[in-house]
């Protein structure tokens, strides 16, 4: 008897095992308002079409509506017996309403309705997260305007280059950021397709009507293909590979902040509630959330290899391996969230220091192709300038010395194509003959703020 006893407990427990592992609603659970809309939508349309009556139709609409009510206080018991956030929802519906409940997943299987559900969770976060990006280029608008005649050193191989204006460096993330939003707005059109009405894989054999659902719930398209309706993830790739791109831009600005803030640098100061202290050295502000957020666009570039690899190899249509896609997503999706909106904070609260960031540049071999670019304006061919200067740069060097204190003899000891006015090459005279599209003069900077104030102003003007 004992025996018996014992052997359904380990039944039981291996059965609790499986269920566990085999469960979506630990994390599916954040889908019921997309869940719960979709299954309005879809009664609607049955009701609608013939298929189920009006009174049968009232009450499913009437239930799910109590049954997101108490969702949203918090009051619902998932229970994992249930599986997923469609049976959890399916069950308690036939509490409140009885067997009517049953009439709700006519027409339609849990294969369109997780597509369904995560099309029209992706389609709600792209402009959220668009609007988080543009938040983010106001501050960087704000801090270039403040400091739209700082001229700082430039760099290649992180080896100053040339002089920049720091307005014409932080609009260079303007321009990423730009572009970001771009690739959001493109993933967010092949987003909006509505896959319901595709069935199990083969679509359904009731006359539905796809058009009136994607109406109801703002898909501007139906899908084409039952079988790949309901085993596409692409919009899921695609809205991951583009939070890996806009991950990447932050990074980037999470080094710059990083480096100029240390004390080598001190370009800039992190305001205290960006930094924490060190547990041992009471000097110390670190760059914490800049660091954090490099850190973890690691894990967002993590999400989208993991989804590419559940998808290399499924064949049509709906796989299991697909419940895979959710976890990711919504981490990507947070993630993304929690890092622009406190990079826009972070950077409007940033404090540059003018006088390192110009004591940066402690010899004017910055203007070496300045130099370059005279001689070619005397004749020189550019290739035999950059010979002249290469020379005259390492001439200064041994001798400790800055361009401008270099006498016309020395100078024509190299050429004789100096003249005087050499010594009118400036950090500002760089910066000024710098004035092509794109370039780094004031007045090309001026026109890029105009310009990047404008889009965002258009932007706004389109939404509303």
């Amino acid at each position: 008897m004992n025996h018996s006893h014992n052997h359904l407990r380990k039944e039981a427990n291996k059965n609790k095992m499986a269920q566990n592992y085999i469960a979506s609603i630990p994390f599916d659970h954040r889908l019921y308002r997309q869940d719960i809309k979709g299954s309005i939508a879809h009664t609607k349309m049955l009701e609608k079409q013939g298929i189920i009556t009006k009174n049968d139709a009232a009450a499913i609409i009437t239930g799910l509506s109590s049954i997101q009510k108490e969702m949203e206080q918090g009051k619902f018991q998932f229970r994992i017996e249930r599986e997923d956030i469609h049976m959890n929802i399916e069950a308690r519906l036939f509490e409140e309403i009885g067997d009517v409940a049953g009439k709700l997943h006519t027409a339609r299987s849990r294969n369109d309705q997780i597509a369904l559900d995560l099309r029209l969770f992706v389609k709600e976060e792209i402009p959220k997260t668009i609007d988080e990006l543009k938040i983010l280029q106001s501050s960087l608008i704000e801090v270039a305007e403040a400091n739209r005649d700082v001229v700082m050193p430039g760099y290649t191989h992180l080896q100053q280059a040339q002089p920049v204006l720091l307005a014409h460096h932080l609009l260079a993330y303007f321009e990423m950021f730009q572009r970001d939003k771009e690739r959001f707005c493109d993933c967010l059109k092949r987003t909006k397709i509505l896959p319901l009405g595709s069935g199990a894989l083969a679509g359904v054999p009731y006359p539905i009507n796809r058009e009136f659902v994607a109406r109801e719930l703002g898909f501007s398209e139906v899908s084409t293909n039952s079988l790949d309706a309901v085993s596409d993830r692409d919009f899921i790739i695609e809205y991951e590979s583009c939070a890996t791109i806009t991950m990447m831009h932050l990074s980037r600005l999470a080094e710059e902040i990083i480096l100029w803030s240390s004390s080598e640098f001190s370009f800039i100061e992190i305001d205290e509630p960006y930094t924490t202290g060190s547990s041992i050295m009471p000097q110390k502000k670190n760059p914490d959330v800049a660091e954090l957020a490099r850190g973890k666009t690691g894990r967002v570039y993590g999400h989208l290899t993991a989804i590419l690899t559940t998808m290399k190899a499924l064949p049509l249509a709906y796989n299991r391996d697909m419940q895979e896609d959710k976890e990711g997503l919504f981490d990507t999706v947070d993630t993304l969230h929690s890092t622009l909106a406190i990079f826009a904070k972070m950077l409007k609260a940033i404090k540059v220091s003018v006088k390192h960031i110009r004591g940066a540049i402690k010899k004017d071999y910055i203007l070496a192709t300045d130099l370059a670019d005279y001689l070619v304006k005397e004749g020189l061919p550019f290739r035999e300038a950059h010979s002249v200067i290469s020379k005259l740069s390492r001439y200064t060097i041994n001798k400790n010395k800055n361009f401008h204190e270099l006498s016309l003899n020395e100078y024509h000891d190299f050429s004789p194509c100096f003249k005087e006015d050499v010594y009118d090459i400036t950090l500002n005279s760089s910066i000024a003959a710098r004035n092509v599209i794109g370039g780094t003069s004031l007045q090309q900077v001026e026109t890029s703020l105009t310009r990047a104030r404008e889009i965002l102003n258009r932007e706004s003007r389109s939404e509303g």
